[in-house]
């Protein structure tokens, strides 16, 4: 038999209240003004789907038809992106990716940091590594030059 006692909750002995999960508590930041929220929510499922076409898309084009890894160089990539619709297809892929991923991770920074300061500075960070990624990307999609030597 076992030494613990098992309690018979009633009137006189209420079982303990659990906070339930999500709870706004006083560390829980403060609901952002309009529609934010539900702008991000609706761009992180359109941009999914698109997401899912651009990339499967790339894949099957480059791995699959085009012949796969051992094909790829730096003449192949000059040869796409002397095109300006693999411009297009990569730039739009990019943007999409790192919006997607970056409003991902800003989410789970107000779902789980629980400081003000933490949430401010993750953020920051956050914000700097995407628009830095997206600018030398686009920049480099932009200003690819295929005769360097």
């Amino acid at each position: 038999m076992s030494t613990e006692t098992t309690a018979s909750y009633g009137p006189d002995n209420p079982a303990p209240v659990i906070e339930p999960p999500r709870a706004r508590t006083g560390r829980t930041p403060s609901a952002t003004r309009g529609n934010f929220e539900m702008y991000g929510w609706l761009f992180m499922r359109l941009s999914g789907i698109l997401l899912v076409v651009l990339v499967l898309g790339h894949l099957l084009i480059q791995l699959v038809l085009d012949g796969g890894v051992s094909k790829i160089s730096f003449a192949f990539v000059a040869g796409r992106w002397a095109s300006p619709f693999w411009q297009a297809w990569d730039l739009i892929m990019l943007w999409l990716a790192m919006l997607h991923g970056g409003n991902g991770l800003r989410t789970i920074i107000n779902d789980y940091a629980e400081r003000d300061n933490t949430r401010f500075w993750l953020k920051m960070l956050l914000y700097t590594a995407t628009v830095f990624t997206v600018l030398l990307g686009t920049l480099v999609i932009f200003t690819f030059d295929p005769n360097i030597r």
